[in-house]
């Protein structure tokens, strides 16, 4: 169950309007690191979360990034203030009217014509919204990852936008949602370790023979070493010969299939099959041919 408050967690001041800079903060409205993302993802991992301390806290959360979601609609519609009466009213004329949303670089007039200077679920370049920023997949210590990683992406977008506007109530209330992203970090990994073992995500342990091979695919200059790839705990493997056909087998691809499906391949691979005894002439080469040489280049019959 949800019930709404009509006052804002945090208290939004908006100096002046300014289109363009409302169109930017589309991007943590209805963008992939946006607040609506940020809600749906833990939301319904909180459904499915089987464990009451994560449940609870991923319930938690992801009603508080509703509020953010408030929020920062409430700074790109206070910023749209001023464009909102006058594209309503038409009180200017059109090429008045138009320099106005379109100068300086400001390319919100999409956003303003089409949803009225309202705060649509789109990212600052129009695209809409998207289930597809849900990137979910039902494993704890998976999704616990990318929920921290998340609040990584959207802390620094909030420094960006912070670093775009000299506003200071738009600052202010942009310092805060960030500071809730570390926030929500903090909590998201302490809830990681809290699960032993965490590392490998999943159930499965891996292929002892490969889980620590540091495999040297990037060749031809000096190499760069470090803990990520050398040291005790890995074993390297530099030589091209060793980095292919690693299982010791052939290499190749097989598959076993039944007697009438084999019969068939056969007589695909038969009628299909190159005739590497001819060289035919092509269209590519007739074109290129000098004037008068067509003959000598006739196509096969």
């Amino acid at each position: 169950m949800f019930a709404h408050t009509k006052r804002l967690q945090y208290t939004v001041r908006v100096s002046q309007p300014n289109p363009g800079l409302a169109n930017l903060m589309l991007e943590q409205f209805g963008g992939p690191q946006g607040e609506l993302a940020a809600a749906c993802r833990y939301f319904t991992q909180a459904l499915s979360e089987d464990d009451p301390g994560r449940k609870d806290m991923l319930f938690d959360i992801a009603t508080e990034e509703l509020s953010h979601l408030e929020v920062i609609g409430n700074i790109v519609v206070m910023l749209n203030k001023g464009a909102k009466g006058r594209l309503a009213e038409g009180v200017d004329q059109e090429g008045e009217l138009y320099r106005k949303i379109t100068g300086a670089g400001n390319d919100s007039h999409i956003t303003q014509v089409l949803y009225g200077a309202g705060a649509p679920l789109t990212n600052s370049a129009g695209v809409p919204w998207t289930a597809a920023y849900i990137d979910t997949i039902g494993e704890p210590t998976a999704d616990l990852r990318s929920n921290i990683a998340a609040e990584a992406r959207a802390k620094i977008v909030y420094e960006r936008l912070i670093n775009l506007t000299d506003d200071p109530g738009v600052k202010e209330a942009l310092g805060f949602l960030m500071t809730r992203e570390i926030a929500h970090q903090k909590s998201f990994e302490k809830a990681l370790y809290t699960i032993a073992p965490n590392f490998p995500p999943g159930k499965m342990p891996g292929d002892p023979r490969f889980t620590s091979v540091y495999f040297n695919m990037s060749q031809g200059g000096a190499d760069m070493l470090g803990p990520w790839n050398d040291g005790p705990e890995w074993q390297r493997v530099d030589e091209r010969d060793a980095q292919v056909v690693v299982d010791g087998g052939d290499g190749s691809a097989s598959v076993q299939v039944q007697q009438d499906d084999a019969d068939q391949l056969d007589r695909m691979a038969t009628r299909t099959m190159s005739d590497t005894s001819v060289d035919p002439v092509t269209g590519a080469e007739m074109g290129m041919a000098p004037e008068g040489d067509a003959a000598a280049k006739a196509p096969l019959a």
